[in-house]
């Protein structure tokens, strides 16, 4: 009669298991990767102190904070709708400005020694700079932002977010090799002339070219955001084939035109790098829009199934009416109920964008549901820290089935008018 008991027991005893290791895993993995990444940024540190010397290490160091710190923000601006997870996008920094280094340099080091006995003098600063540079580099800085999207694929809803990934690589990359331009160039100067070496170094790295990498990079980006959104294996293959030759292309000529000097290097600079800037900017914009759309497409479907309520769906329309709610909850009720909101709000989005991609058929039903299990758990654990507050988030029965309905001929609602900018 015990047999059946002990059974149930083993079972349940196996399952909880399960659910540990499970656990143990989506902790344990971030922090050694962390771990791993944080090894190579100190390896980059005691080498880039090995090349330069330890005060001209620190002298470039604080230079390259400026620059890094402005990309950085620009950035996170282009990340405001659907902000990525922050250990994500701290092991995306942390890879460019250590794992990413570390390989370039080792692998320059193997191309210089055999440019030095195949090729001649003549052509071999052409031949390291204007191509065997790019293409380490961009092989180096896209390794992360390939693992990931293999690993955690669901990050990537379209191009936003494979810029957002490619260009904070590209960013930790520029700091580490600013400090050791900055280094070198306080070096060369010694403690009489370092001003005008260091200032000119960053007047080029910092003042006009702080968005070189990231803008590099960000071509992979946009060719890892088209392949998120296809499920034609040869056409996601051509999209990160495509993406990186534009980013190895990209940075190829611009390291070629820095060879140009002068005259002609401004040309090139104004006349190639600062169109293609700007176009990469006003795709971000319109890629940005794209994000709100679907987030205003898909709020009615979260109303109907209990997730939000009427009266919060204009505040969720908008970056504006986010910002606005946030600002409300902290005055009136402190800085954990607005931190309870701000998590309801990523959680509704993620929600959204899941439901878009399951209305183009784009996840499978068992991701799906795992998926939007945990988001709904996040969600109900937000309502749960804001509860009892004023401007608290309100809630409604919730109804699952909703969720899978989707009605294709429903026109697309139009964003309520914005009283001020994002």
């Amino acid at each position: 009669m015990s047999s059946p008991d002990l059974r149930g027991h083993a079972a349940d005893l196996s399952g909880a298991r399960k659910l540990q290791t499970r656990k143990h895993h989506a902790v344990g993995w971030p922090v050694a990767g962390l771990i791993v990444l944080g090894i190579c940024g100190l390896v980059m540190a005691g080498v880039t102190t090995s090349r330069v010397g330890l005060m001209p290490a620190l002298v470039g160091a604080l230079a390259a904070l400026l620059p890094v710190g402005v990309v950085f923000a620009a950035i996170i601006w282009i990340d405001r709708w659907e902000p990525e997870p922050p250990m994500l996008l701290l092991g995306a920094f942390l890879w460019g400005a250590g794992g990413a280094t570390a390989c370039s340099l080792l692998l320059n080091d193997t191309f210089i020694q055999l440019a030095d006995t195949l090729i001649g003098p003549d052509d071999q600063k052409f031949f390291l700079t204007a191509v065997v540079g790019p293409l380490v580099e961009e092989a180096a800085k896209a390794l992360f932002v390939v693992a990931l999207w293999f690993k955690r694929r669901s990050e990537f809803n379209g191009m936003v977010d494979g810029i957002v990934y490619a260009s904070l690589t590209a960013a930790g990359f520029a700091f580490t090799e600013n400090i050791l331009y900055f280094g070198k160039a306080f070096a060369i100067g010694g403690v009489g002339g370092t001003a005008g070496g260091v200032v000119a170094v960053f007047i080029m790295r910092g003042v006009l070219a702080p968005f070189s990498h990231p803008l590099f990079s960000s071509m992979f980006g946009i060719g890892i955001g088209l392949a998120s959104r296809t499920d034609d294996k040869r056409l996601r293959l051509g999209y990160l084939l495509g993406g990186f030759a534009a980013a190895f292309l990209l940075h190829a000529t611009w390291n070629a035109s820095t060879l140009l000097g002068g005259v002609e290097f401004l040309n090139f600079y104004f006349l190639i790098m600062v169109p293609i800037f700007m176009g990469t900017f006003g795709l971000v914009v319109w890629q940005r829009k794209r994000e709100q759309r679907i987030v205003i497409q898909q709020l009615p479907v979260l109303e109907r199934a209990g997730l939000i309520v009427r009266s919060e769906m204009e505040m969720l329309a908008t970056l504006a009416g986010r910002k606005g709610w946030l600002r409300k909850v902290r005055r009136s009720a402190g800085t954990e109920a607005a931190k309870a909101v701000r998590d309801y709000q990523i959680a509704v989005t993620e929600l959204a964008f899941l439901q878009h991609r399951a209305a183009e058929g784009r996840t499978t039903s068992a991701a799906r549901r795992a998926r939007r299990e945990k988001l709904i758990e996040e969600l109900k654990q937000a309502r749960r820290s804001a509860a009892g507050t004023q401007q608290a988030i309100q809630t409604a029965r919730i109804k699952l089935n909703e969720l899978t309905q989707h009605n294709m001929k429903r026109p697309l609602p139009k964003p309520p008018p914005q009283r001020s900018r994002d």
